[in-house]
């Protein structure tokens, strides 16, 4: 059932991913990816604000729905920034810092390497 909910929820937060995309190239224009910068702020925003609630009201259950299934759905980035502070708070500046240069380093590298295998084959 777990799965499900991860599902539905996934289905949710794509779905207002691509409804925030469109509506902020209606608003903005194709020029600077404002939708994006959108998901994931307000993704990080919902992400803080949904796993203090869960913690202090009992809800952790709803966390697969909410967080991995609609957030996970709306943007990865609020599951990567949630990641970086935790360890930052729990005293680890050093993994935290590693983690964000990585993931960041490591993700231009694979589009880079996955953008050129591609072309080279078509």
């Amino acid at each position: 059932m777990t799965l499900f909910h991860v599902a539905a929820g996934g289905a949710i937060g794509a779905c207002l991913r691509y409804l925030t995309n469109v509506g902020a190239g209606r608003l903005f224009g194709p020029g600077f990816p404002v939708g994006t910068m959108i998901v994931n702020v307000a993704g990080c925003f919902a992400m803080g604000v949904i796993v203090t609630v869960l913690a202090k009201k009992g809800g952790n259950h709803l966390a697969p729905f909410l967080m991995t299934g609609v957030l996970g759905g709306f943007t990865t980035f609020s599951a990567f920034s949630l990641d970086a502070l935790s360890l930052w708070e729990r005293g680890q500046a050093g993994a935290a810092a590693i983690y964000v240069l990585g993931s960041v380093i490591l993700s231009l590298a694979g589009i880079v390497a996955g953008l050129t295998l591609a072309r080279s084959l078509t």
